[in-house]
């Protein structure tokens, strides 16, 4: 699910010394059943991780169907063929390993880091659930109810939650894009419609190998690691092609407003959301720079305006959503004491304004530039962090390639540039 992160901001890379990223060298390949195969050794430390993306999100999903995405992220841990309910992850964690699952609105991703000697057990376990995940009346109303609990629990009782579960979605038009226009935990209401016919046939259509891409990083041979998938994951049967997700939006559209009652929130909170294009639009450097420059880290131009100086924010802050075929920009802010919101929303539009009138100094692009040269070394560290690199560039990206030169596009952007993307979404 979402998770919120605070950028530290580390301004200690000078600009001059930036160059190309450093390159990750990988085999990547398709199995006859259409499985994508993406194999990178690191022989640093003698770990593996397993981590492979399914081409489905809350963005496959349609209209009365919502939350079936989500839903499959517990599913997938209920059982195969040849391994138990929850038996999983007892294994992996037996083998010394950690493992979880993500569901994003365009993906949903399922990852294991285990000690370099057991990747066979991984790729067997990830092969299994592929090819003969249990879907009955028992396994899918308990995790209906898991799902229902999770909701209440991270969504419906905490404070200011509903803002980035379901806020961001009010930015599309259900009949022009419902992709985006429900969110990824879904309608209760339509999982309770929901019968086991219906789940099978979205796991039958979106859990299939040719829609599936599969990454190892870490301590492996790659003959070996060929082996095991061939044998694993070869006989696996292609599944139908999906359908296309659609997705129309536009710039400049009238605003829209909308008011929320949090019974857990002792203090009103404002955000302000825009719709922004794709991760891979070209703009898309800059609309970064100008995230980190409007809102990330103590000395934002957010913080700095609305916690520091004015004092009408107890915080403000700003993030983008990346999707497939639209992102969002999101500013916010939680007020102060005795500040109403109207002054607060104010406050947000005038940090906004003044970027859009003055634009940004040389001395904020920089620091910016830095922030995000260092996020992106320390993003690589791990086998982890290398598999979701390259997952990455695999998905979201025209090729995958673009993990070696990406950021020299952020590293070329000015404050030109910064302005123009402000005054455009």
């Amino acid at each position: 699910m979402f998770r919120l992160l605070t950028a530290v901001l580390i301004a200690t890379l000078g600009i001059e010394s930036a160059s190309a990223q450093e390159r990750i060298e990988f085999e990547d390949y398709r199995l006859d059943n259409g499985l994508r195969v993406i194999l990178a050794e690191d022989h640093s430390v003698p770990i593996v991780t397993i981590d492979i993306w399914y081409n489905v999100g809350s963005a496959s999903e349609q209209p009365n169907r919502s939350g079936f995405a989500h839903l499959f992220e517990h599913m997938m841990f209920q059982g195969s063929e040849h391994v138990d309910k929850a038996e999983h992850g007892q294994l992996i964690e037996r083998a010394g390993g950690d493992l979880n699952g993500e569901t994003w609105e365009d993906r949903t991703t399922y990852y294991e880091t285990m000690p370099a000697n057991r990747l066979n057990l991984g790729l067997w376990l990830e092969a299994d659930r592929m090819r003969s995940l249990v879907v009955n009346a028992e396994n899918f109303e308990n995790q209906r109810q898991a799902v229902k609990e999770e909701r209440r629990l991270r969504v419906d009782n905490q404070p200011y939650t509903w803002v980035l579960f379901e806020a961001p979605h009010l930015l599309y038009d259900s009949t022009t894009c419902f992709p985006y226009a429900h969110s990824i935990i879904g309608s209760m209401d339509d999982l309770d419609a929901a019968q086991v016919a219906d789940v099978q046939a979205f796991f039958d259509l979106h859990y299939a190998p040719n829609n599936a891409t599969l990454t190892i990083v870490g301590d492996f041979e790659p003959s070996e690691a060929r082996q095991l998938i061939q044998q694993y994951f070869g006989s696996i049967p292609r599944g139908n092609e999906t359908p296309p997700v659609r997705c129309e939006w536009n710039v400049g559209s009238a605003p829209q407003q909308t008011e929320r009652e949090d019974p857990h929130a002792t203090l009103p909170l404002v955000a302000v959301a825009y719709r922004i294009p794709s991760h891979s639009d070209g703009d898309t450097p800059a609309l970064q720079i100008l995230d980190l420059i409007l809102g990330s880290g103590e000395s934002s131009r957010l913080n700095r305006a609305l916690v520091r100086e004015e004092q009408v924010a107890l915080q403000a802050q700003s993030f983008i959503f990346s999707r497939r075929w639209s992102s969002t920009l999101m500013v916010l802010a939680i007020a102060n004491q005795g500040v109403e919101p109207t002054t607060l929303k104010d406050q947000l539009d005038a940090a906004v304004a003044r970027i859009l009138a003055e634009g940004v100094t040389e001395e904020e692009i920089e620091k910016a530039k830095n922030a995000y040269r260092s996020s992106d070394i320390f993003g690589r560290q791990t086998t982890m962090q290398i598999a979701e690199n390259i997952h990455h560039y695999a998905h979201y990206h025209d090729s995958l390639d673009e993990i070696h030169t990406d950021l020299d596009a952020y590293m070329a952007v000015t404050a030109d540039d910064v302005q123009r993307v402000a005054q455009k979404y």
